[in-house]
């Protein structure tokens, strides 16, 4: 048995095929062209992601077959696709307009009339809501003829089987799902959601249907090979870094840094985006800061950051108390739109400001793992890494000692194993 993960980026459409132990067997690649931004708002044509995922999926069974495979090994399949992302489409699965993308702006109006009704506590407002973009979608060009809305990841799932109007519980919980009513709420009604669009529900893993019969028979899977419900993008990656235990944490150091902790209990503060996705009988918590890797890149070219890490002792303290920031304003752990960056003084030798903007940026992971714990979540065990920062050892060094526990390299740092991993059912819970 074979498990497929697809995975739909912004810049293409990755594939992963793992085997019963999760080991990798083959994967394939397809390029997409870029999102568009259209009056303000960033979107696409739908097509674009099938077409790609088409190509991908042929590559993928070529690629099993140089593997030594028959691509009637893989069994099942799952999806992950950009979180928020989202289309109208009618009842035979095809898009009645382009899809919002998961950072279209100009929804402030949007926005105002969710915060008069969502609960303050809900992910579902701002104008980054996905409640947001389907109110915006609901009175576009050929919404009359809309059936489904769909998150990116539900539309390929949908194409896939021919069986519309299927979500799960991570693409759904910023378009205002409720994880403990297993229900949508009340308020969508007041913001003028068209609740017969709004799709049912499942936990991610769950088997929606077959694959297409068409399809069995143009990539040669096995027929009947499951599809089930997917999940979001940075939820694949967190499964592809290799977390299985409570007290793991996964940092993504990218332009930004992310983390993620896999809990026991659900650990929600609002007001800092700290939020929770249910994952089996687990919880993955986490936030965003704006410090990172686009910090670093505010002072300094991406060519020069491995020249001066290699004048770095990471095991010789700078004594700098930073606050890395690309540009003011912080969401996480500390929630201030206003707040500047600190990264004053300035020595007179460019590695050892870098040490300390290094050092900042892992006070603030640490500080957001401290904040997880402080709302109830459990000891860090220990860290995986992905993003570029990964590959710079003396930053690992650096992370590990403010951490005060391992820190390695994530597993895999591709989504579509992830996606592929909970195809398989190799889940942590």
């Amino acid at each position: 048995m074979l498990a497929l993960g697809i995975d739909i980026g912004t810049s293409g459409v990755r594939t992963a095929v793992i085997d019963r132990g999760g080991a990798l067997v083959s994967s394939a690649r397809v390029a997409m062209p870029p999102p568009a931004v259209i009056a303000g708002r960033s979107q696409q044509d739908p097509a674009v992601w099938w077409d790609a995922v088409d190509a991908c999926l042929s590559a993928q069974a070529a690629a099993l077959r140089q593997a030594g495979h028959a691509a009637d090994a893989v069994t099942a399949i799952a999806v992950d696709g950009t979180s928020g992302t989202i289309l109208l489409a009618d009842a035979d699965l095809r898009s009645v307009g382009p899809a919002l993308m998961y950072d279209c702006a100009g929804l402030a109006l949007e926005a105002a009339v969710i915060d008069r009704h969502a609960p303050a506590g809900t992910i579902a407002r701002g104008p980054g809501s996905t409640v947001a973009r389907l109110m915006a979608l609901q009175v576009g060009e050929g919404a009359r003829r809309a059936r489904f809305a769909l998150h990116q990841a539900d539309w390929i799932a949908a194409r896939l089987t021919g069986c519309g109007g299927v979500s799960d519980e991570n693409n759904a919980l910023k378009l205002g799902w409720d994880l403990d009513a297993a229900a949508w709420p009340d308020w969508l009604d007041a913001c003028g959601i068209d609740r017969r669009l709004l799709p049912a529900v499942r936990r991610p893993g769950d088997n929606i249907a077959p694959l297409a019969d068409d399809l069995t028979r143009r990539f040669g899977f096995a027929r009947g090979a499951r599809v089930v419900a997917g999940t979001t993008d940075s939820i694949a990656a967190f499964l592809a870094a290799g977390a299985d235990r409570v007290g793991d944490g996964v940092t993504s150091l990218g332009t930004t840094l992310v983390i993620k902790l896999l809990s026991e209990r659900r650990i929600d503060d609002p007001a800092r985006g700290i939020y929770s996705h249910r994952l089996r009988g687990l919880w993955l918590a986490g936030g965003a800061s704006n410090s990172g890797g686009g910090a670093l890149l505010a002072h300094f070219d991406a060519a020069e950051l491995p020249v001066l890490s290699a004048r770095i002792d990471p095991d010789r303290p700078t004594g700098l108390d930073y606050y890395p920031l690309a540009r003011p304003g912080e969401r996480f752990p500390i929630a201030d739109p206003d707040m500047a960056p600190h990264v004053t003084p300035r020595p007179a030798d460019d590695a050892v400001f870098l040490q300390g903007l290094l050092e900042g940026i892992a006070a603030v992971e640490a500080r957001g793992y401290a904040a997880l714990a402080a709302l109830g979540g459990p000891p860090l065990r220990r860290v995986l890494t992905a993003g570029g920062g990964a590959a710079n050892p003396a930053w690992t060094r650096i992370r590990a000692r403010r951490l005060a526990v391992p820190v390695e390299a994530a597993r895999h740092v591709d989504a579509a194993v992830g996606a592929a991993r909970l195809a398989a059912g190799l889940v942590p819970g």
